[in-house]
């Protein structure tokens, strides 16, 4: 029900945007002056058409597509007048430069939501440890940018970086994700070599909302420890006796415990990673005596100014990168992909590479 009072909303809003555009694309002097009024209307229409067929992805997609014309238009229509100061020219330069414009722009986010960047990171700790190399991953949304066979290419790329241990915080799956790309990308996932193994936290996605997925939360689970992946539910971990991997619940799980519950019987003098999907307890985390706490979620900000409207509304402690608070670094990626929109516009799409050094 909540699905389709969502996509009903979309749906007008497009309906609004695409009527907007059309009188746009009919102020081209190409168009607006045809002998023909009903032809120069249905020439009008035809771009907006093209744009509707983004819907073919889903809806959200062809809202966003048709947001970012209708106001980079209005924001050039505006920059014209004032700089022509209401002489005319003969030529309608202000749409010219909206429809150029937001096409490379969209399309150099269309290029950063499916291509996977790797982004390298190096931090010390004085705690006894050897050289580690963590990769971590989230938010493959599989259905949107990425499927099985996109992933396991994926997963040799992260295996060529030797990793000792490769982390997965949240949102593995979603609720486009197909039972077929399920098992595929699990057993992807478990194929990766590494020294001490594949750790998995759950994201807001991974249990699922709308209820239509060909899957159950117990068979995706189900799925990753066949392959090998620990699955860590406000569960710690001691690695081969010389550091903890803490995997914290998502904030919308049930029974969920505080940060300090998870660490007050560790042992903390040994490095403590803990992966946390929603980047929004920094202060309990840093007072938990962790040493590195790794996110996602924010998706880097995906839709320009999403990110920095999360910020603001203090829906997250960070959007993207680092931080050190207390005696904890804290990273949030991008992630591999993102929720319904195959477009970054605020980031790009990456797998991180961690370097710690310990004394």
């Amino acid at each position: 029900m909540g699905f389709a009072i969502f996509s009903g909303v979309l749906a007008l809003i497009a309906a609004g945007l695409g009527y907007y555009l059309v009188t746009r694309f009919h102020k081209f002097p190409v168009i607006k002056n045809m002998k023909n009024r009903w032809l120069s209307w249905l020439l009008a229409v035809m771009p907006v058409a093209a744009i509707g067929c983004f819907a073919l992805i889903n809806v959200t997609t062809m809202a966003v597509v048709l947001l970012h014309y209708a106001l980079f238009w209005a924001v050039s229509d505006l920059i014209g007048a004032a700089v022509s100061r209401g002489r005319s020219s003969g030529r309608y330069r202000a749409g010219i430069v909206a429809v150029c414009f937001t096409t490379v722009y969209l399309a150099v986010g269309w290029y950063c939501g499916h291509h996977v960047f790797r982004t390298g990171y190096e931090l010390s700790t004085g705690k006894d440890l050897p050289a580690l190399r963590i990769v971590q991953i989230a938010d493959t949304h599989f259905g949107i940018t990425q499927d099985g066979d996109s992933f396991e290419k994926l997963c040799r790329r992260i295996e060529a970086e030797k990793p000792d241990i490769l982390v997965v915080t949240g949102d593995f799956v979603d609720d486009d994700t197909s039972r077929e790309d399920m098992v595929s990308v699990c057993r992807s996932l478990g194929g990766v070599k590494t020294t001490y193994g594949v750790y998995f936290a759950y994201g807001n996605h991974d249990n699922g909302y709308f209820g239509y997925r060909d899957f159950t939360a117990r068979e995706l689970s189900d799925e990753l420890e066949k392959n090998g992946v620990t699955l860590l539910r406000d569960e710690s971990v001691l690695v081969d006796g010389r550091f903890y991997v803490t995997g914290r619940l998502d904030r919308s799980m049930a029974g969920r415990r505080e940060a300090r519950e998870l660490t007050s019987e560790l042992d903390t003098s040994k490095y403590i990673i803990m992966l946390d999907y929603q980047p929004n307890d920094y202060e309990a985390e840093a007072g938990s005596g962790a040493d590195l706490v790794l996110s996602g979620h924010t998706h880097g900000g995906h839709i320009f100014p999403a990110g920095l409207i999360g910020l603001a509304i203090g829906a997250n402690d960070r959007v993207y990168g680092t931080e050190h608070r207390g005696g904890t670094d804290f990273i949030v990626t991008s992630g591999v992909s993102g929720w319904a929109i195959p477009f970054k516009t605020g980031t790009f799409s990456e797998y991180v590479v961690i370097d710690v050094k310990g004394r």
